[in-house]
C-alpha cells in the first residue's frame, strides 16, 4: 500500500506555499511604509487556499521531456489594493503600519502551525516506516 501524501498532508501543503507568498506581499507593504505613491497589497487567503485545493485534482502531467515542469508560480492567488484605516500624510502611500504588522505576524504565526502539523505527519509515517514501536 503506498502513502498518499495529498491526503496526508491535507490543505497544508498548500497553506504554506500560500502563506510565504503571502508574507512576501505583506513584508513588502512595510518595507514601502516611506515611499510616496505605494499602494498597499494582500490577497485573500482563504479565497486562494480554496481555490488551490481545488485545483489539487486536475495535476499536469508531462508528456514530453521538452515540456515546461509545473510552478507554484501558477498560484491561484489576486492581488488586490487595500483600503487605508486612515488617510496618509497626503503622500498618496496607503500603507498603515500597525494592521500591517498585525497581519504579518498573524500570518507568521498560522504558518508555523500548518509547519508544524506537516512536521508531525512526516514524523509519524518515518515511525511506521522505521517500525519503532512509538
Amino acid at each position: 500500500m503506498g502513502i498518499n501524501f495529498d491526503s496526508a498532508f491535507g490543505v497544508h501543503e498548500q497553506a504554506l506555499v500560500l502563506r510565504s507568498k503571502r508574507s512576501e506581499v505583506l513584508a513588502s507593504n512595510i518595507a514601502n511604509a516611506n515611499t510616496p505613491g505605494y499602494k498597499a497589497r494582500d490577497f485573500d487567503f482563504h479565497k486562494a487556499l480554496k481555490a488551490a485545493t481545488s485545483q489539487q485534482t486536475t495535476r499536469l502531467e508531462r508528456t514530453n521531456a521538452d515540456h515546461f515542469s509545473g510552478s507554484t508560480s501558477g498560484l491561484p492567488v489576486q492581488l488586490g489594493y487595500l483600503t487605508p484605516f486612515q488617510t496618509g500624510t497626503g503622500d498618496g502611500n496607503t500603507v498603515d503600519i500597525p494592521s500591517q504588522q498585525m497581519a504579518f505576524a498573524k500570518n507568521a504565526m498560522e504558518y508555523q502551525m500548518s509547519f508544524r502539523f506537516m512536521n508531525g505527519k512526516i514524523k509519524g509515517i518515518l515511525s511506521a516506516i522505521k517500525g519503532d514501536g512509538s
